[in-house]
């Protein structure tokens, strides 16, 4: 089997804003885990305290309190670490931690996420299977699915996107899914069928947020490899119109005139 497709900018940029909040999201997140389910910018900071921190019940379920109180510190500094985008850094903090405390689904979170941010597919799909395993949530299957795209593994990303679509978690965490599936389809060769899975996507709304602008980004993108000129020229300005700062959207809307 060939190598994984050389990477697109546009790849690069459609998850790196969402990956580089998830290692707060994953130390910060508190009662309100559950499948999908991510809690507002405001709980994300104030379950930080919070005795029943989930990083801190799993670490101290996992190992003695003197050894969960150290985890517990080296989990933060990684998470320090990944988000100064220091990632070989976090990778050498996270790893003896998940060696220690297997179970702690945090920490297989977190070193998932750094594996990922570091190209590592291979080693990031095995911890997000790992999370997903302890947790049973579709909240990294995104990042999950890019992993095997990334492999070449098509399969796998069909059957991730499935079960993301179905348990529909929120529409952010759909768009993000949608949007590796349609790669996928479109490293094979099949753009009609990715420009078809993102049209599925693509909704006018009063309230844009930062997943319709990656969406539709993401769609022009594809109508302009598959030749619709025009299509990707309209999808970029309304892009441009939202946010002039979004990506590179200026540029590539101006390369269509």
């Amino acid at each position: 089997m060939q190598g994984p497709p050389a990477p697109r900018d546009d790849d690069v940029w459609v998850r790196e804003a969402e990956v580089r909040d998830e290692a707060k999201v994953a130390v910060a997140r508190g009662d309100t885990r559950r499948a999908g389910h991510r809690p507002p910018p405001v709980a994300q900071e104030a379950t930080r305290a919070r005795p029943a921190d989930p990083a801190a019940a799993e670490l101290a379920r996992a190992l003695p309190p003197a050894r969960a109180a150290r985890a517990r510190a080296r989990l933060k500094e990684a998470a320090k670490a990944f988000d100064r985008e220091q990632f070989a850094e976090a990778r050498r903090l996270l790893r003896p931690l998940v060696r220690e405390a297997p179970s702690a689904a945090t920490g297989r979170e977190l070193l998932g996420l750094t594996y990922y941010r570091l190209g590592q597919w291979k080693q990031a799909a095995a911890e997000l299977e790992a999370f997903r395993g302890l947790t049973g949530s579709t909240e990294q299957h995104p990042v999950l699915a890019d992993c095997y795209r990334a492999l070449g593994r098509w399969p796998l990303v069909e059957a991730l996107w499935e079960e993301l679509r179905e348990a529909s978690p929120s529409a952010a965490l759909v768009a993000e899914g949608r949007i590796v599936a349609a790669g996928a389809l479109a490293d094979r060769g099949r753009l009609p069928e990715a420009v078809a899975l993102l049209e599925r996507g693509h909704r006018s709304t009063k309230r844009v947020q930062a997943h319709h602008l990656r969406l539709a980004y993401a769609l022009a993108d594809l109508r302009e490899r598959a030749g619709d000129l025009p299509g990707a020229r309209e999808l970029f300005a309304w892009v441009g119109a939202q946010d002039p700062s979004f990506a590179d959207v200026t540029e590539r809307r101006a390369a269509l005139s």
